[in-house]
This record gives structure tokens, C-alpha cells and sequence, in this order.
């Protein structure tokens, strides 16, 4: 099911793909705060459909228009006793300072949220590689 937002007009095109960040100050006093702040924070999100419809936005400065998203699956490492497709997980920062690992973007890299809850969508056959001797695998999820 889609999610509907809010973007500026420039953002606002099928195939835009963004990361939501959340709500700033200017947000709490906007009257379409409930139709735009409805994401989750630290989720990357794809435009599926434009509306025609359109309004003021104080923290574009500029004209927003409603438009569809889906999530969008980002590629995340979980203990590979936790890799089940259709499982809920929550994930985070592994902590590990070994940046000559091919994983370390999608383990402990900045990109990811500190805490966040995944939907496991798929499932890499082969195990990922971990310098620090964790047993993990390469998961898509939601």
C-alpha cells in the first residue's frame, strides 16, 4: 500500500527515491503536517504516483505537491540465525572500525539508524564476510 507525502515540485517525480528524515521545527505549525510527517525517519522511500494537487510549503519555501511512495528494500546485515524472509528485526550499527570490510557501509556505516525495525523481504544465500568473526548474512529488507 502506498504512503502519501508531501515534496517539492522538483522532487516531486515517478522513480524520485529519497530518504526521510523527519519533521523540523517549521513543520509543527504547517496545517498538512498530518498528511506529510506520516514516514518513518531513516527509511528510503520511492515516488510511485503525482497527485495534481498542490500546496504551500514553509520549509521547501516553494510550492509541494502530494505524491504516492512505497519503501524501498535497503540491502542490511543480521545474524544469520535471524535471516528468515518475512521476519521482523531490529537493526542497527554493529559496532566495528574495520573500514577495509567490504560490508562496513551496510554494517556500521553512518548511512544506517542507530535502532530501526526491518522487514525481512529477502534472504543472500551466501554468507557475508565480517573481519570481526560475526556469523551474518546479506538481507533485503523493508
Amino acid at each position: 500500500m502506498a504512503e502519501i507525502t508531501l515534496l517539492s515540485q522538483n522532487q516531486a517525480k515517478v522513480g524520485f527515491e529519497f530518504v526521510y528524515q523527519g519533521a523540523a521545527p517549521v513543520c509543527r505549525t504547517c496545517p498538512y503536517r498530518h498528511a506529510c510527517l506520516t514516514l518513518d525517519a531513516g527509511r528510503r522511500y520511492s515516488v510511485t504516483h503525482v497527485r495534481p494537487v498542490r500546496h504551500p510549503c514553509a520549509l521547501q519555501e516553494t510550492t509541494a505537491a502530494v505524491v504516492e511512495v512505497e519503501a524501498v528494500p535497503r540491502t542490511l546485515v543480521v545474524e544469520s540465525q535471524t535471516a528468515v524472509v518475512g521476519s521482523s528485526v531490529e537493526t542497527g550499527r554493529y559496532g566495528c572500525n574495520r573500514l577495509d570490510c567490504s560490508n562496513w557501509d551496510i554494517c556500521s556505516g553512518p548511512s544506517l539508524p542507530a535502532k530501526q525495525r526491518f522487514r525481512i523481504a529477502k534472504v543472500h544465500p551466501e554468507p557475508a564476510e565480517c573481519r570481526i568473526g560475526r556469523t551474518l548474512k546479506r538481507v533485503d529488507a523493508l
